[in-house]
């Protein structure tokens, strides 16, 4: 990955490359977020419906980087800001339902987990193709790379636990990718907070 949390505030994402980009990117997410929330119901796969949930958030924090792009800096660091807590309660979310699934586990169906895992896989490797150039940036514009990164780990991640399942013949492996993918979110969460706090500061 190009970008770090302390690197200067560069790209703001007012390029129309961009924005159409995003725009398609956008649709993708949505698309896979009905995709694999169904799916996750009909296999039983935690992991499958937290990455569902990545795919929503993505939506929504790629509606919120269109709509700030070319805005003052403060709005669009209080926009990043805002994406960041979001994702980090995304994250809490997460880990607490895969802590509650270790209760009343399950054995989710790894052939529905694999399938839909490896067609979300293309998507996302898709879009971060589509953003790569892109990814050095404000916070605004670094969380749309952060978030594409997540997806991109995030379905490799349940194509694995889809393996672990079909060969442990238990839910264990599921709940266990659910539970990174948790980590995961909250980490880029706090990422995506620090550098928004300190655009923030440097405008005192």
């Amino acid at each position: 990955m190009g970008a770090h949390c302390g690197h200067d505030i560069g790209f703001d994402g007012s390029d129309p490359k961009f924005r159409r980009a995003l725009l398609f990117v956008i649709a993708i997410n949505f698309l896979m977020f009905g995709v694999e929330m169904i799916a996750g119901h009909i296999s039983g796969s935690q992991a499958l419906m937290a990455d569902a949930l990545d795919f929503f958030a993505d939506g929504i924090t790629y509606t919120i980087s269109l709509i700030v792009i070319g805005k003052a800096l403060r709005v669009r660091s209080l926009a990043a800001m805002a994406k960041g807590i979001s994702l980090l309660l995304m994250g809490l979310w997460v880990m607490g339902s895969t802590i509650y699934d270790v209760f009343f586990i399950e054995t989710p169906k790894a052939e529905i987990m694999g399938a839909i895992g490896f067609m979300a896989l293309l998507a996302n490797v898709a879009s971060v193709l589509i953003l790569m150039r892109w990814r050095d940036g404000d916070a605004n514009v670094r969380s749309v790379w952060l978030c594409s990164r997540n997806d991109a780990i995030g379905n490799v991640a349940v194509m694995l636990a889809a393996l672990g399942v079909f060969g442990t013949g238990t839910g264990w492996p599921d709940l266990l990718v659910a539970g990174i993918m948790a980590c995961l979110f909250i980490n880029s969460a706090a990422k995506i907070i620090k550098q928004s706090a300190k655009e923030l500061n440097t405008q005192h």
